[in-house]
């Protein structure tokens, strides 16, 4: 099994984690509009663990924003790259997904994260960090709304609802991709604005809750850990 390397200087701690997110966040850029929907290249990273052997696995699918078409994949492997403390995943994830991104021969356009971005406690979630450190624009899509609160949105898909902190300030959206069926939350990292964001959301889920870019990125991502450790 090849592992990729964990950079060095990597944060190895909390408050080294702490203090490199304090010194990022201020690069987030959010005055973007982000590209057109339906336009260009959109690609989903997602990451697959072992935490018994110290082991995740990166995916990275380009698709056609337009058509859905898989254009490209790539998979990366390597250690665990800090210890499990929630809001601070994305130092355990990064250098592997970003060692998914490098390995792809073109550039991956619109980025989708299964994550988070502005939805987070410091405002500095995976879409965030990804989106600073590679200048990439970059949407985190979750699963369910973290630390933050909602109105239930409408019941027809493309209805949604603010996704706000404790004082009012909206950080996300729950945005219904299917109707009648639970919403999944939409937040900026960089380089894209709301709006944009959720329109791209819609334009990657004609089928399905998730995003095309995320459900194919977490097939690949458990299929090259699983194949590593048999490699192994």
């Amino acid at each position: 099994m090849t592992l990729t390397q964990i950079p060095e200087g990597w944060p190895t701690d909390e408050s080294q984690a702490l203090a490199v997110q304090d010194e990022l966040r201020g690069r987030v850029v959010l005055d973007e509009p982000g590209p057109p929907p339906g336009t260009g290249l959109v690609t989903g990273v997602d990451v697959a663990y072992d935490d018994e052997r110290d082991v995740v696995a990166a995916a990275a699918v380009v698709l056609d924003a337009a058509t859905l078409e898989v254009v490209e994949e790539s998979t990366a492997v390597g250690r665990v790259a800090f210890p499990y403390v929630p809001g601070l995943l994305a130092f355990r994830e990064i250098p592997t997904v970003l060692a998914a991104l490098d390995a792809l021969s073109a550039g991956p356009g619109l980025v989708v994260c299964d994550g988070y971005g502005l939805a987070h406690p410091r405002r500095f979630g995976l879409a965030a960090h990804l989106g600073v450190l590679t200048g990439l624009p970059v949407i985190g899509v979750a699963k369910n709304p973290f630390t933050f609160t909602y109105e239930q949105p409408g019941a027809r898909r493309g209805d949604s609802s603010p996704l706000v902190a404790e004082r009012g300030e909206e950080v996300g959206r729950a945005l219904r991709t299917r109707a009648d069926v639970k919403p999944v939350f939409v937040s900026v990292g960089h380089r894209v604005g709301l709006d944009n964001a959720c329109a791209h959301v819609l334009r990657l889920t004609p089928h399905y809750r998730l995003p095309e870019s995320t459900r194919r990125a977490d097939a690949l991502c458990r299929e090259a850990l699983r194949t590593a450790l048999t490699a192994g």
